[in-house]
């Protein structure tokens, strides 16, 4: 029996040893409880000018010298390492910036991925591609002849005669010499598109049905075309009645772009470089229709039938005159 009460009290013993934890962490979970009642039943009290004292406080606690929780100092260091790195930030990205620079000419791009035959580009522009007016109406043909004369102001003889100078036909313009040097142009006279100059007809034919269009190649830098043959361009129906073109003139000369005004040196160094161009003078097209009209290049290294480029090697518009 005295064994079985001492047992008895040790089991017991054991079960109040092994509750006091729980009873630990109950308590302080009631404790936290009637804390958090406490805080929530002093938030239901407090006004909105204890609310505005607390915010005005914490802006600037002038007991303990503290703007928004921290001490001068403490803003103070917290400004000098955001200085040190956003200067060391600035002054990496500078170093980068400037050894990219360092690697890269302003003259000639270090990589030309781009495909090297040229585009082509007509002129007038004014509403894409398609060039329609009637002879009757002046006001229907004059925004073409205005955007002609306009493009070709630099194509003056006096101003080619005055920046310019006269080159030998039919072989390249090469220029030796450093990358930065001034390189010269050839002179492209405006009355070498005789009839298409606007000179003789200010209206480049447009009030006789019979309108100019001219014909220019993009510059490329380094781009010599033809392989040593100058670039000739034909003009054709592109699709449909092809007696709707019976007739049509290239100036100057047999439509070609002749070797002399290349190669080209960009912008920074060639700075009176003028476009050699080509003129094409559609004298007896189809009235009152809409002919779809192709130009092409021709030449040795010239590309102008990819299927998804437009541009490249010809160029394609439609004229639609009425009389």
């Amino acid at each position: 029996m005295e064994m079985n009460a001492t047992s008895g009290g040790a089991e017991g013993q054991r079960k109040i040893y092994h509750q006091k934890p729980e009873n630990k962490d109950e308590e302080r979970a009631q404790h936290s409880e009637d804390e958090q009642e406490k805080c929530k039943e002093k938030m239901g009290k407090k006004t909105l000018a204890d609310v505005i004292q607390e915010m005005k406080t914490f802006l600037w606690n002038s007991e303990k010298k503290e703007c928004m929780g921290r001490t001068a100092q403490s803003w103070g260091l917290i400004l000098f390492f955001y200085l040190i790195l956003y200067t060391f930030l600035a002054g990496m990205f500078s170093f980068c910036m400037y050894g990219l620079l360092l690697a890269l000419s302003p003259y000639t791009p270090t990589y030309r991925d781009r495909v090297s035959p040229p585009g082509v580009m007509i002129r007038p522009y004014l509403h894409g591609f398609n060039i329609a007016f009637s002879v009757s109406e002046p006001s229907t043909w004059m925004p073409y002849v205005n955007s002609m004369h306009d493009f070709l102001q630099a194509y003056d003889d006096n101003i080619q005669e005055e920046k310019n100078i006269e080159c030998p036909a039919g072989q390249y313009f090469v220029q030796d010499g450093a990358e930065s040097e001034e390189k010269k142009a050839c002179q492209f006279k405006r009355s070498q598109l005789q009839n298409c100059s606007g000179i003789e007809d200010p209206t480049f034919g447009y009030s006789k049905g019979q309108p100019c269009i001219l014909l220019k190649m993009n510059r490329i830098i380094g781009y010599r075309p033809g392989y040593g043959t100058p670039v000739s361009v034909n003009c054709a129906i592109q699709k449909g009645d092809e007696s709707a073109l019976k007739s049509v003139d290239f100036y100057p000369g047999n439509g070609t772009f002749d070797l002399m005004y290349y190669p080209y040196y960009g912008k920074l160094t060639h700075v009176n470089y003028t476009s050699p161009l080509v003129a094409l003078h559609f004298t007896d097209v189809k009235k009152n229709d809409f002919v779809p009209i192709q130009c092409r290049l021709n030449g040795e290294g010239i590309v102008n039938d990819v299927t998804n480029d437009r541009f490249l090697g010809r160029i394609t518009f439609t004229l639609s005159i009425r009389m």
